[in-house]
């Protein structure tokens, strides 16, 4: 089978419904499924029986699902693989959301020569039991159902968030048709599919006083419509009811385990402004909502759409620097390494930057930006020094209270980090950052920040959970401002903790479910004194085991490293001086902008 296969290791952002739940019906092996009749997104009628005598593959996807995109080529290499042998190829959308069109679309974008065809009550999806996309069944010539379940083992959804392996392990879908036409018993008959719930028509009127016009709108509004909107890193849109409505079920799921809106901080410990969750009385409202049939309500009584900003988020720039001179490209599907972008501002003097914003320039694709100032003639990596603007979905850009600004040295370069998730279709992104900056004379305080964390350290082979800790010492009264943990695919939990000087101690954000795939920063409501003589501890718990579904080799021994292959433990924070500035030489300003 020609699959495409990986070199790079690295977490796929499945969706931001990430942690897409596993299928919980049993599959109907052995079921016999009789002929059916559906039209495809052209108007043929096409019917099971045309391959009657012959296997048959039958997946059932979705037009906006992001597994169902990834998987989008893979079965297309399956479908040319395959179809000389006599084994016929269909795609069913079954989702209500899903027009026609987007079927049509669907088919078109990811180059689909099989049939693709729309199961417009459910009665196919009903027949099969099937309840996720994308959800493989492969049926004998009499039509009996053999195998069941997920197409291989590359992609998948963990406890949080989707992954993706190195490459190809095992090929269950492929495997299973191999099987089939040698005459043998499927020896792996069935897998457990995960993905995204299959938008049916509901089996109740829609009822009752909760509708998406009066309540439901709003919370989307105020929670989720900042990405789930057109040209935003969303994989589908939820600003009006007919994109919102076969969506019920699956928003309920993702927001009652927590995985949507994406916040991982302990809410025990700590104010944040920028807190994204959804309360308790939002929660409920969405739940009787899907109860009752996800209800659309009088469009009267809609809220005014959001007025985003579209373009700059800070005053217009006053130099927009890109991260390269032509456009990188991104692969359909497989893993993309964080790429590192170097580009050269040309600064021969000083700069103060009191207004940051990394655009990213392909939403669809761009999960996160880190751009980060590295001094001339520095030796460190880029991430071991000071990020000067960031991106990640939802993020506001960087803009430093009045007095404030963050000081860079002349003749620094930039540097980007930038992280991609393939949707299924080739891609190109020319991301930016843009500054404003400060007059000098206008600058009271120097934004600053650091790292706790500890480098020589090494994960033991199969250790589910190995604790690594590390310091920071503040030399001098601060105030922190914010706080940014990265590990990478083996990451479990991290937290911050102050160590006053006087031994009492105080935990500042907990984030016991760590996601990589979200580079959250997270901003304190109101800065936070840490005398003199404070230690900032970090600990993190890591999985090496067989356990975490990410792991890319959970037989190796795992050390500090750029790849995410590797590890790091990196406790960012941002500060600022409870001090006015007084020091005006070169050689003051870059020791209290450190």
């Amino acid at each position: 089978m020609s699959m495409r296969k990986s070199t790079s290791i690295g977490i796929l952002l499945v969706t931001l419904f990430a942690g897409l739940a596993m299928g919980a019906t049993a599959d109907p092996l052995g079921k016999k499924i009789g002929d059916f009749t559906l039209r495809d997104y052209r108007g043929k009628e096409r019917s099971l029986n045309e391959y009657q005598g012959h296997p048959v593959v039958v997946v059932f996807i979705g037009s906006d699902c992001p597994l169902a995109k990834l998987y989008a080529p893979r079965l297309e290499e399956l479908y040319q693989e395959f179809k000389e042998k006599g084994v016929g190829f269909f795609a069913i959308n079954s989702n209500r959301q899903d027009s026609m069109a987007k079927v049509g679309s669907f088919a078109r974008v990811h180059k689909l020569s099989y049939p693709v065809l729309k199961d417009p009550d459910n009665t196919i999806a009903d027949a099969f039991q099937a309840q996720r996309t994308p959800h493989a069944y492969l049926l004998d010539g009499e039509g009996v159902i053999r195998y069941a379940g997920r197409i291989d083992d590359q992609y998948g959804l963990g406890a949080t968030s989707g992954y993706a392996k190195p490459e190809l392990g095992a090929p269950f879908l492929g495997n299973a048709i191999k099987e089939l036409l040698g005459g043998k018993e499927v020896s792996l008959a069935a897998t457990e599919a995960t993905g995204c719930i299959i938008g049916r028509v509901p089996k109740i009127k829609p009822h009752g006083d909760v509708t998406y016009s009066q309540q439901i709108a709003r919370i989307l509004n105020k929670r989720c419509v900042s990405c789930h909107r057109t040209g935003e890193i969303a994989p589908f849109p939820l600003t009006s009811y007919a994109e919102v409505n076969g969506w019920g079920e699956m928003m309920l799921e993702v927001i009652e385990k927590g995985q949507m809106p994406p916040w991982f901080a302990n809410p025990e410990y700590g104010k944040f402004k920028n807190d994204c969750r959804m309360s308790k009385e939002e929660i409920a409202l969405v739940k009787t909502w899907v109860a009752n049939g996800s209800p659309e309500g009088d469009p009267a009584n809609l809220p005014e759409p959001p007025d985003y900003i579209v373009g700059w988020q800070i005053p217009t720039p006053d130099e927009i620097h890109y991260m390269s001179e032509e456009p990188y490209d991104v692969p359909a599907e497989g893993v993309v390494e964080y790429k590192y972008m170097t580009a050269d501002p040309g600064w021969t003097e000083d700069k103060w930057i009191k207004a940051a914003q990394a655009r990213p320039d392909n939403r669809e694709v761009v999960h996160h930006i880190i751009v980060y100032a590295v001094p001339p003639d520095s030796k460190r990596a880029p991430t071991r020094h000071k990020s000067v603007a960031g991106f990640a979905p939802g993020s506001p850009a960087r803009i430093y209270l009045n007095g404030v600004a963050n000081f860079v040295p002349a003749g620094s370069k930039l540097v980007f980090q930038m992280h991609y998730t393939p949707n299924g279709s080739p891609q190109k992104d020319r991301s930016s950052v843009g500054f404003v900056f400060a007059d000098e004379k206008d600058v009271e305080r120097a934004a600053g920040g650091g790292l706790a964390g500890f480098w020589r350290f090494a994960i033991p082979p199969n250790d589910a959970n190995h604790k690594i800790v590390g310091e920071k010492e503040f030399k001098k009264d601060v105030f922190l401002v914010d706080m940014l943990p990265h590990m990478h695919l083996r990451g479990k939990s991290f937290r911050y903790t102050a160590v006053y000087p006087d031994g009492a101690e105080e935990i500042l954000l907990d984030v016991p479910r760590y996601d990589f795939n979200w580079q959250l920063r997270y901003e304190l409501t109101e800065p936070k004194l840490m005398p003199k003589g404070t230690k900032l501890r970090v600990t993190g718990y890591y999985d090496n085991s067989n356990g975490n579904l990410a792991n890319p080799d959970p037989s190796a021994t795992v050390r500090y490293g750029d790849q995410t292959w590797e590890e790091m433990f990196h406790g960012f924070y941002g500060t600022m001086p409870v001090d006015k500035r007084k020091q005006t030489k070169p050689e003051a300003k870059r020791k209290q902008a450190e």
